[in-house]
């Protein structure tokens, strides 16, 4: 990936390309990838994650082509925030997996072909990051939203459901590229999947060790303080959101 520019339009891929919104920070990375995907250049386009109520964003994306729909990978303000604004600026319904971030259209369900933009994208349920997290399956590419990032690892909301998510991903085939809502795109997706479940795995074995010391009722913020010491400290309090999905994880396991 070249480096990030700001209001530039950059083309990943014939039927891909990105806009980066300026809203970089420990947590959106150099800020939120919004994706422009048409069938060709005269094509009207298809626009996912339009990011932030950023109106010289938004202005930006709405130039870019005629826009025939607004898709959302979850309902994150960094992501979805924009949509409604965008959708009537554009003229374009918005579609998600959670109905109440639609606009003039219905919402998505997993395994649905969308046609549009001279495309046709398969919506994966990839939940994990969020309930309503998807993933948009597109000729040899898949945009990820935050499931799977273009650098580290996302901040999880329930552990069991996104390990399930990962072992989808894994199943694509060898070489199908990643189009991470944050970060630079991912040349081998399923790979980057599987490096992720096994780091899931490798944290939980140090969780479960965690608490062999600290107590079974240790909370978040003392397991972050054994398993992450090695990480920066301004990156614990997302740490925390994690560790506290893992520990759910495995009490449920225990309860099981």
């Amino acid at each position: 990936m070249s480096a990030p520019a700001y209001g530039v339009l950059r083309q990943v891929s014939e039927t891909a390309s990105v806009l980066l919104e300026n809203n970089p920070s420990s947590m959106t990375l150099e800020g939120t990838n919004s994706w422009v995907l048409r069938a060709t250049p005269s094509s009207p386009a298809v626009v996912v994650d339009p990011g932030y109520r950023d109106l010289e964003h938004l202005e930006r994306l709405a130039s870019v082509a005629p826009v025939e729909l607004v898709l959302l990978t979850h309902h994150h303000p960094d992501h979805a925030e924009g949509a409604p604004w965008f959708a009537e600026r554009v003229g374009a319904p918005v579609r998600a997996f959670d109905p109440s971030l639609c606009v003039d259209a219905g919402s998505f369900t997993d395994g649905e072909v969308i046609s549009a933009g001279g495309l046709s994208l398969r919506v994966l349920h990839t939940p994990g990051h969020t309930d309503d997290s998807v993933s948009l399956v597109l000729d040899g590419q898949v945009l990820t939203g935050d499931t799977i990032l273009g650098r580290g690892t996302t901040v999880l909301h329930d552990l069991g459901d996104y390990l399930r998510s990962l072992r989808k991903l894994i199943e694509l085939p060898e070489g199908t590229v990643g189009l991470p809502g944050h970060g630079p795109e991912l040349l081998d997706l399923p790979a980057t999947a599987r490096a992720y479940l096994a780091h899931r795995e490798q944290r939980l074995d140090q969780v479960r060790s965690a608490l062999k010391t600290l107590g079974a009722d240790a909370t978040p913020r003392q397991v972050v303080e054994v398993v992450y010491a090695d990480v920066d400290r301004a990156l614990w309090a997302p740490a925390e959101w994690s560790v506290q999905a893992q520990l759910d994880y495995l009490r449920s396991e225990d309860n099981g």
